[in-house]
C-alpha cells in the first residue's frame, strides 16, 4: 500500500484524534451560554469584548479540567513512534490554547513527540478551518504541500488541510466518514497509519 511513504511532515489534530474524545461540546455551549450548534470559538469572537474575555476565561478553565484527564487514542503511541523513527516532522494544530495542549499531551503520555514550537494553538493564528496553523508549520519545516499530511477527526481539520493544499486523513472510529469531499484517506484506527507508510 504505502500510499504516503513519501510524506515527511505530519500535522495532527489533538482532541479526538491523538487523544480520546472527552469534550461534551453541547455541555460547553450551555456552560458558556452559546446557542446550540454554533462553533464555540466563532461564537465567542462575535460577543462584545468584555463578554468575550469572560467567556474565554471560563472556556480555558473548563478545557484545562478536561485536559488533566486526557488519555491517548489506541495506537497513537505506536504511530507517533514509527513516524518519529522515520525522521518525520510532527506537529499539532488545535483549536485549544497551547497550554491546554501541553497539559493534554502530557496527561496522555504523548508530549515528548512534539517540540513547543510545533504545537499551534488558537492564540497563535486563526483557528481551523483556516489553514494558517498548517501553513505556519510548513514554513517552519520548509515542507511542500505534496509531502505534508493533516490528520483529524472533524470537518474543521479536513477543511484546514484542504485549504492548505495538503493530503488529508480522516480518522473516524465509527467508520462513517461524513466528509468524503474533504478526505483523501480514511482510517478507523491509528494503527492503520502503518499500512500507509
Amino acid at each position: 500500500m504505502a500510499l504516503l511513504s513519501h510524506c515527511r511532515h505530519w500535522v495532527f489534530d489533538m482532541d479526538g484524534t491523538l487523544t480520546l474524545a472527552a469534550h461534551d461540546f453541547d455541555l460547553l455551549r450551555q456552560q458558556l451560554d452559546i446557542e446550540a450548534g454554533l462553533p464555540i470559538l466563532e461564537a465567542i469572537a462575535g460577543m462584545p469584548a468584555d463578554e468575550a474575555r469572560s467567556a474565554h476565561r471560563k472556556l480555558h478553565q473548563l478545557e484545562m479540567d478536561i485536559a488533566a484527564d486526557s488519555r491517548p487514542q489506541p495506537g497513537a503511541l505506536d504511530a507517533l513512534t514509527t513516524l518519529n523513527e522515520r525522521g518525520c516532522s510532527l506537529g499539532i494544530v488545535t483549536r485549544n490554547a497551547r497550554d491546554i495542549a501541553f497539559e493534554t499531551l502530557t496527561a496522555a503520555g504523548l508530549r515528548d513527540f512534539f517540540s513547543d514550537s510545533d504545537i499551534i494553538g488558537r492564540e497563535d493564528c486563526t483557528p481551523k478551518p483556516d489553514p494558517a496553523g498548517i501553513e505556519r508549520l510548513m514554513t517552519r519545516w520548509q515542507a511542500g504541500r505534496s509531502d505534508t499530511v493533516m490528520t483529524g477527526d472533524y470537518v474543521f481539520d479536513l477543511e484546514a488541510g484542504r485549504n492548505a493544499g495538503v493530503t488529508t486523513i480522516h480518522f473516524d472510529p465509527k467508520q462513517l466518514y461524513p466528509w468524503p469531499d474533504m478526505t483523501d484517506v480514511k482510517i478507523s484506527h491509528l494503527e492503520q497509519l502503518h499500512a500507509l507508510l
